[in-house]
């Protein structure tokens, strides 16, 4: 893997390995891109089949899902059974190593790692990773009406049960919550929705507190991602930025113009070497 890189961002990778040395607090955010290196595709990705006529933003909104509940909750049926294969890629893995502190053993007492994510998908978790998801969890969900939480647990009863036999089938049938009868939705952030209080207020403290905040597969001139790493930046923070499409940004200190799967665990063995 390392041969594939050019001995420029090699040099690069080992720069950024010299700030998270010293680093006491490091904060990782996580995006579309690395989980399109693990196949998944991401919302600018155009849609096929049978839902190729529709823009995600057109299906990932309330509005959307109270004018259709059943296209609604189709198409993330539909999303579920495409990414249910999909596993953990190099950089997911090598995050894991490192945030379970297998790669840093000697660090592992007084550095510690905040790893935050924009993605819905499991591939972090999978991975070994602890992860606070700003965006919700796609194999999660919710009442529409009352905000009830659906869980397997849940299934006290052969009604609820047979739901949740339905979910696991992809079934497009919608589900009634079995406390309020109000539609069963997936329990991800849509277009017009607020972030989850609790996960945002984590990510910002992470931030706000960490010596060095690292992007990964997510532009840095977007938010969410382009207000933590301002906020980082504004206390002092070194920005680096893991991306094959860097976009320009005042805030990035350090660029790693290629693929997550390619980076991290190149960074991560420097890391460790650094320590043995």
């Amino acid at each position: 893997m390392v041969a594939e890189l050019s001995t420029k961002l090699v040099a690069q990778v080992e720069q950024a390995a010299k700030l998270l040395r010293s680093a006491k607090q490091v904060c990782i955010l996580s995006g579309a891109g690395i989980s399109a290196e693990s196949g998944i595709p991401t919302f600018r990705d155009k849609q096929t089949g049978l839902w190729e006529n529709f823009s995600a933003e057109d299906l990932a909104s309330p509005t959307a899902f109270a004018r259709d509940p059943k296209l609604v909750w189709s198409w993330y049926q539909w999303r579920r059974e495409l990414v249910q294969d999909k596993a953990p890629n190099p950089a997911h893995r090598a995050l894991a190593k490192w945030q379970q502190g297998l790669a840093l053993k000697n660090l592992a007492s007084k550095q510690r790692l905040t790893l935050i994510t924009q993605n819905v998908d499991d591939l972090h978790e999978q991975a070994g990773s602890e992860a606070i998801h700003l965006h919700g969890h796609l194999w999660r969900n919710r009442c529409s009406q009352c905000d009830s939480v659906f869980v397997e647990s849940s299934a006290n009863n052969e009604e609820t049960k047979n739901a949740v036999e339905k979910i696991k089938r992809f079934s497009d049938e919608l589900i009634a919550c079995p406390q309020c009868g109000g539609y069963i939705r997936p329990d991800i952030v849509w277009f017009g929705e607020s972030l989850p209080v609790e996960a945002w207020q984590q990510a910002e403290e992470a931030a706000a507190n960490c010596e060095v905040f690292i992007s990964i597969g997510t532009s840095s001139l977007v938010y969410p991602a382009a207000g933590l790493a301002q906020l980082a930046k504004q206390n002092g923070a070194k920005i680096i930025e893991i991306n094959p499409n860097p976009t320009p940004s005042t805030v990035v200190d350090i660029t790693l113009a290629a693929k997550a799967g390619a980076v991290m665990p190149l960074l991560v063995s420097t890391l460790e070497q650094s320590k043995s």
